[in-house]
């Protein structure tokens, strides 16, 4: 357990090095969610960071609890929010049905900026791009993580779960790349098991942002997505209204 704390904390102690430092913006939830976790301990439990420094003095790194851990989202959603974003937007994308996907590590056990079984921070920035939010349950429930490596039945039987729930919508949009990867990878095996197509567009947030800003596919890294319907790529290579 206390190397599980000091290799998150020596990353904010490297951070901690640069006196401009405020905030670490992590993209993953996974991530956040081990780095927000030491930001947390480490605050409340003097001795233990005073211990975790004692391991880093090789490194000449101190962590000192100064800056905060941020998810992504919570910069794109507080910061910056649909203001800032929907005057940016010249290739609306109308009529499109987005489902917003939380996850569960980036809402919990930290509540930070959003109600972990009721979120609804990403709605206001599918609307300010001219996309519909989607109805649905499954936005904070689990894709199964790393479970797909050491339980893959059970990682499969919770991506089959969002999957089915997800087939009136056009696109679920993510807010982590390992989401990301299980609700895109498993695609295949999952239509399999349910005998259903299943098959739906997913998306990293900031590639459906970026994609109603004008920027181009290369830009966004679309070519790296695993799961991309005919429906989206032709959308995605609309012309910019």
């Amino acid at each position: 357990e206390l190397l599980a704390l000091a290799l998150p904390a020596r990353n904010l102690a490297l951070a901690e090095r640069h006196p401009e430092t405020r905030d670490v913006l992590v993209p993953c939830s996974a991530c956040y969610l081990n780095l927000k976790h030491v930001e947390e301990k480490t605050r409340t439990d003097a001795p233990l960071r005073s211990t975790i420094n004692t391991l880093l003095e090789g490194e000449d790194l101190r962590l000192q609890g100064r800056v905060r851990v941020r998810h992504l989202l919570d910069v794109l959603a507080s910061d910056l929010g649909p203001a800032a974003i929907h005057p940016k937007v010249v290739r609306p994308l109308d009529g499109l049905r987005i489902a917003p996907y939380y996850g569960c590590q980036c809402l919990r056990p930290y509540a930070v900026f959003d109600d972990p079984e009721m979120p609804t921070s990403m709605e206001p920035l599918i609307r300010a791009v001219g996309a519909e939010v989607f109805p649905w349950p499954m936005g904070g429930r689990c894709c199964g993580a790393s479970h797909m490596n050491t339980q893959p039945e059970v990682g499969i039987s919770l991506v089959a779960g969002i999957l089915k729930a997800a087939r009136e919508a056009d696109v679920i949009v993510t807010v982590c790349p390992m989401c990301q990867m299980n609700l895109e990878a498993f695609q295949n095996t999952v239509s399999r098991s349910q005998h259903m197509d299943l098959h739906i567009s997913v998306l990293y947030l900031p590639q459906l942002i970026g994609l109603a800003m004008g920027l181009p596919e290369s830009d966004l890294g679309l070519g790296y997505n695993l799961a991309l319907t005919e429906g989206w790529r032709h959308r995605a290579h609309a012309p910019v209204s």
